[in-house]
């Protein structure tokens, strides 16, 4: 099975040129710890609330003035989705990372693949049923809460 069959297709992401508050609230309204930063489709780097925190408070400035490029990571691990699950469940140990970008053979940015959908494929068939159905809900939780934003967004303009 390849990176592609499981990987998460409907992904956040930021821009270089957004804050660190807007990356923050992203991050908070999503439960998520980490997000890729994109320009163009193409993958930039990868920011963490560590990355935030550490990185505004060294700035000696607000979230609202950094920019989410004067704070990411840009030297960013990644796979790709051809290769195979049991390459990435060694490379995530190896890396200790929980989730990794996946990039087509243009180096676009396609997905993301986490620990979770690697190790589901591992457990017995029963329980990764339950694992997707848990995925499903929560995929759909995540598109009301952009729905929501995006509602939020347009009437404040």
């Amino acid at each position: 099975m390849k990176v592609g069959d499981v990987m998460t297709l409907d992904i956040e992401v930021l821009n270089p040129d957004d804050s660190l508050r807007t990356a923050a609230q992203l991050m908070a309204d999503l439960d998520l710890e980490a997000l890729p930063v994109s320009e163009n489709n193409r993958l930039t780097g990868m920011i963490s609330g560590r990355d935030i925190a550490i990185r505004a408070v060294a700035k000696s400035r607000g979230a609202a003035e950094v920019t989410v490029r004067e704070a990411m990571s840009s030297d960013v691990l990644y796979c790709f989705e051809n290769e195979p699950i049991s390459d990435i469940a060694q490379k995530m140990n190896d890396w200790w990372v929980r989730r990794l970008p996946v990039v087509n053979e243009n180096n676009r940015l396609i997905g993301i693949v986490s620990l979770a959908d690697v190790t589901s494929l591992q457990a017995a068939a029963p329980t990764s049923r339950v694992v997707g159905e848990r995925s499903q809900r929560l995929r759909a939780a995540r598109s009301q809460q952009r729905i929501r934003r995006n509602r939020s967004a347009a009437v404040a303009a």
